[in-house]
C-alpha cells in the first residue's frame, strides 16, 4: 500500500529526506517556502561519513562528480606569526574510511539533490509554507499557505533554523545568537598569484578569529571563509548580507601577512550572522508522533566541525532506514520515528558539543593559544583525525 512522506523544506536536509523516502520505497512530496529552489551560501566540506551516504544514492555522478573536489591535505597554521601546526593527510580517506573527503560549493550539491528528486518522482511544489500540522489517527493533515489542505503518513520538518512548526516537537523560542560572523567569499584560482592557490584545506587560527580555504568548483575556485567574533545590526534573520570588506579588517586583530594577502585577494564577501540552539539533550527532541525533525530545524550548530550539512544528511539515511521497515501493521510510524530520534540525538548531540569546543579552541588567546600550538605541534595528525566521526 503507497505511503506518503511530506518533507517541509527545500534545502539540502529537506532534498535529502525525500531522497530517503524514495529509496525506502515510500512516495514524497515536499513543500518549499520560497518561490523556487535555490541554496545560498559557499562551499562546504564533506567528511567520509557523508561521502558513503552520498555514493550509497548515487548522487557522486554526473554534474557533481565534476563539481566535488579530493583536497590531499589539511593543514593548520598559527594566524599571528604564519607557523605551521600541524598536517592531516586526506589522501587515504578512502582506505580508512571507505570514502574520500571531499569539498563542494553548497548550490552544486544541492543542485544534484535536487536532479535526484524530481528523477526519483518526488512531488516538489514551490511557494508553499507550512502553517499547521493535526495528526487524525494514521494521518497528519498538513495546511500551507498558497494550496488546499493534504495528508501524509508522516511529517518531516526540514525548514531550517528559524522553523517555526518545530515548535509541535521540541519546544521553540528564539535561536540564540552565538556572537559569531561568517564571512564568505570565492574567488576563481586563475585570478590569483600563484602563492595564494592552494588545493589543500587551509586553516589559520588566531585570537578571536580563524580563515578557512579549499578548493571547490572541481578545484577551480577557491571558497573561503572568515569566521570572526562580533554583532551585527538589524534583524538576525537577514543572515545573507554583502558584507563591506573594511568591517572584515577592522575586527581582525593581529594576524599575519599570509591571513590578510588571502583575505585581500577576495573580491566580495558576503556575511552570516551565525546562530544555534543548545545541543540536543534527548529523543523526544527530534520526534514526536507521526512528526520528525531533521538538519537545522533539529540541531543548527556552529561550523566549527564542518558537519551542519553532513548531520543533516546523515539524519536523512537514518530516517531511510526506519521507513523502510514503518508498514503500520508491524512497526507503525511512530515507533518508528522513536527509532530514528534514539539514535540520532546522541550522534548530533557530540557533534555539537564538539564543535562549541573547537569555537572556543579556534579563536584562543593567551595560555589557551599557547597550549593548543604546543599540543597540535607534539600530535598533529593523532589531533586532526575524528576517527568517531568519519568512521561511523
Amino acid at each position: 500500500m503507497s505511503r506518503e512522506l511530506l518533507v517541509a523544506g527545500g534545502g539540502i536536509g529537506g532534498l535529502a529526506a525525500a531522497t530517503a523516502a524514495r529509496h525506502a520505497g515510500w512516495e514524497a512530496r515536499l513543500l518549499e517556502q520560497s518561490v523556487t529552489f535555490a541554496e545560498g551560501g559557499a562551499g562546504i566540506q564533506l567528511g567520509p561519513n557523508v561521502v558513503r551516504i552520498l555514493r550509497e544514492w548515487d548522487l557522486l555522478q554526473g554534474e557533481l562528480q565534476q563539481q566535488v573536489f579530493a583536497p590531499q591535505r589539511l593543514r593548520v597554521r598559527d594566524g599571528v606569526d604564519g607557523g605551521e601546526l600541524a598536517s592531516l593527510p586526506l589522501a587515504d580517506m578512502e582506505q580508512r574510511y571507505g570514502a574520500p573527503y571531499l569539498t563542494v560549493h553548497r548550490a552544486d550539491l544541492h543542485a544534484a539533490l535536487l536532479v535526484a528528486a524530481r528523477a526519483q518522482g518526488v512531488r516538489l511544489h514551490t511557494a508553499r509554507k507550512v502553517t499547521a500540522l493535526a495528526e487524525q489517527e494514521a494521518l497528519v493533515r498538513v495546511s500551507a499557505r498558497g494550496g488546499a489542505d493534504m495528508e501524509a503518513e508522516a511529517v518531516v520538518l526540514a525548514e531550517g533554523l528559524w522553523s517555526e512548526s518545530r515548535s509541535l516537537v521540541a519546544g521553540n523560542g528564539a535561536p540564540r545568537p552565538t556572537g559569531h560572523l561568517a564571512y564568505r567569499g570565492l574567488v576563481r584560482q586563475a585570478d590569483l598569484p600563484p602563492p595564494l592557490r592552494s588545493h589543500e584545506v587551509s586553516v589559520w587560527l588566531a585570537p578571536r578569529m580563524h580563515l578557512v580555504t579549499y578548493p571547490v568548483r572541481g578545484g577551480d575556485v577557491l571558497n573561503a571563509v572568515c569566521l570572526v567574533e562580533g554583532q551585527v545590526p538589524g534583524d538576525p534573520r537577514g543572515w545573507d548580507h554583502l558584507a563591506v570588506r573594511s568591517e572584515l579588517e577592522a575586527v581582525l586583530g593581529p594576524v599575519c601577512a599570509g591571513v590578510r594577502e588571502q583575505l585581500a585577494a577576495v573580491p566580495e564577501w558576503r556575511l552570516w550572522v551565525l546562530h544555534d540552539r543548545p545541543p540536543v539533550r534527548s529523543a523526544d527532541e527530534l520526534a514526536r508522533g507521526r512528526i520528525a525533525l531533521l538538519g537545522d530545524t533539529a540541531h543548527p550548530m556552529l561550523p566549527y566541525l564542518a558537519q551542519g550539512a553532513g548531520m543533516a544528511i546523515e539524519d536523512a539515511r537514518e530516517l531511510q532506514r526506519v521507513l523502510a521497515i514503518a508498514d503500520d501493521r508491524i512497526v507503525d510510524v511512530p515507533t518508528a520515528f522513536r527509532r530514528y530520534a534514539l539514535n540520532r540525538y546522541q550522534r548530533v548531540g557530540r557533534v555539537h558539543e564538539r564543535s562549541l569546543r573547537n569555537a572556543t579552541i579556534f579563536h584562543a588567546d593567551g595560555l589557551l593559544r599557547r597550549a593548543r600550538n604546543a599540543g597540535l605541534r607534539m600530535l598533529g595528525a593523532r589531533l586532526l583525525d575524528q576517527p568517531w566521526l568519519y568512521g561511523a
